[in-house]
């Protein structure tokens, strides 16, 4: 945990962004793998309940009454029974010390408190929720069909919490830098073992085992495949090939639950041929133009369009575009190689916050997602960015052989795509290379003093002295 008075100045602030009302945050529970008491390990608390009371315990919940300044945790206390096969925790009321909370009170004392507040018709502030456990808690209490939650919660909460975790504090950085030092071991580990004959299974899981011997967990699933055309193609049996191209997405989380996201591309052999260099240095520039052009104040919708006309650009010059490349991206003919978008924030959660919908995290009154066009409907991040932002830069080229014969069958931007020329990289697989972003006063930086070699030499050298 951060300290005592981090999250009492944050439960203020959020205090006075909502408003009024009586603020429920709740915390996870434990979620069974196949019967009750053999749970998915580590336990993960919800996001926003950590950023706010710091416990990781399940079983919690926040109460904030605004309008009487009440701050309870509430929670049973764990019983011997319990302890006997776990070990001793913490009291509810050590841990609401620990977080400055003052009150405490049992579970059951929650249905109390939302009866109190609906009898009173004072405003109840609850998160959308995403486990279907808390889905019914939330029916119990309250009374709101599961259909109707997503609907019903609070939009105030939400914005003020957008507002809160979109700019992260030097801590969170301090955070978020432990995470990608991790990550970079990660990444160089893929490296290290990625060779003709082993599976994509050995790789994927020695990653795994990485983050999990130097943090709390991965980010998310790690992706490792030499398919990397399947946006999230887990590691599979499949045997590694020379000649073919290993695409490796994994990140770490830290104790303090604080991630890292970063892909790196590399052959199977450790030596780039000269057509997946050509397509290699594309994405490179594309990754390295994102770091030309984020700063405070410009959307990042538009830095993603620039990435897709110097993109476009360059496929023409290879013959796998033509026509006028404003027309080929107003039209969405990019999208047959960068079917996603150029990245999303990054903070406690790998995509941050994204339990609150996209559109109210990546976006804002000024710059509304375009759900219509195939690839920009994907794309996750578009507001301007503000010093303290956190964001990827994750440009891709890939080439998917069921998208291709789609377009061609239906001349979709056909006056765009040379689909004879396509036709050959069927089998190539997919390119993407990706890092962490600390948008700063003037421009951006990246995460982590230890750079992920990228550089086609870097990576090929890398790969030879490792």
């Amino acid at each position: 945990m951060f300290n005592k008075q981090t999250y009492i100045e944050r439960r203020e602030e959020l205090k006075k962004l909502v408003g009024s009302g009586v603020i429920i945050l709740f915390g996870n529970n434990e979620s069974p793998c196949n019967f009750p008491n053999n749970s998915y390990y580590p336990f993960r608390q919800d996001s926003s309940f950590l950023y706010y009371f710091g416990q990781k315990r399940d079983g919690l919940v926040g109460v904030i009454d605004i309008d009487n300044n009440i701050e309870t945790l509430v929670g049973d206390d764990i019983e011997i029974e319990d302890i006997v096969w776990y070990g001793k925790v913490d009291s509810v009321h050590d841990m609401a010390e620990q977080v400055g909370v003052a009150n405490t009170a049992p579970m059951k004392t929650l249905k109390t408190i939302c009866n109190t507040a609906m009898a009173a018709k004072r405003k109840i502030h609850y998160l959308p929720p995403y486990r279907y456990d808390i889905k019914l808690q939330i029916f119990d209490l309250m009374g709101i069909h599961p259909n109707q939650q997503k609907e019903e919660a609070s939009m105030n909460l939400i914005q003020a919490i957008v507002k809160m975790r979109s700019s992260k504090t030097t801590e969170e950085i301090e955070e978020l830098e432990r995470a990608a030092v991790i990550g970079y071991k990660m990444h160089t580990t893929a490296m290290r073992l990625t060779k003709p004959g082993v599976t994509e299974k050995f790789v994927g899981g020695q990653v795994d085992g990485v983050a999990n011997s130097y943090g709390a967990m991965v980010s998310f699933p790690t992706i490792f495949s030499q398919h990397g055309e399947i946006m999230h193609g887990n590691p599979s049996m499949n045997i590694l090939e020379s000649g073919r191209l290993a695409l490796c997405d994994a990140g770490a989380e830290t104790i303090n639950h604080y991630c890292s996201d970063n892909t790196r591309t590399f052959p199977v052999n450790g030596k780039f041929s000269q057509r997946q260099l050509e397509i290699y240095s594309i994405v490179e520039s594309c990754h390295d133009l994102t770091l030309k052009l984020a700063k405070p104040g410009v959307k990042y919708w538009d830095v993603h369009f620039a990435v897709c006309k110097h993109m476009t650009d360059k496929l023409k010059e290879l013959g796998l575009m033509n026509g006028d490349t404003e027309e080929a991206v107003a039209a969405g003919a990019h999208a047959m190689f960068l079917p996603h978008g150029l990245g999303h924030m990054m903070g406690m959660d790998v995509h941050d916050m994204e339990n609150f919908d996209q559109i109210n995290v990546g976006f804002d009154e000024e710059t509304r997602p375009n759900l219509e066009q195939f690839g920009t409907n994907c794309l996750r991040m578009g507001r301007k960015l503000e010093e303290g932002f956190v964001v990827t830069d994750e440009p891709g080229i890939y080439f998917i052989p069921a998208l291709i014969d789609e377009w061609k069958a239906s001349g979709h931007c056909k006056e765009f795509i040379n689909f004879d020329k396509l036709e050959t990289y069927k089998d190539f697989g997919g390119i993407r290379i990706e890092d962490d972003v600390l948008i700063t006063k003037d421009g951006c930086r990246f995460i982590g003093k230890d750079r992920i070699p990228y550089h086609p030499k870097d990576v090929e050298n890398f790969m030879a002295n490792n």
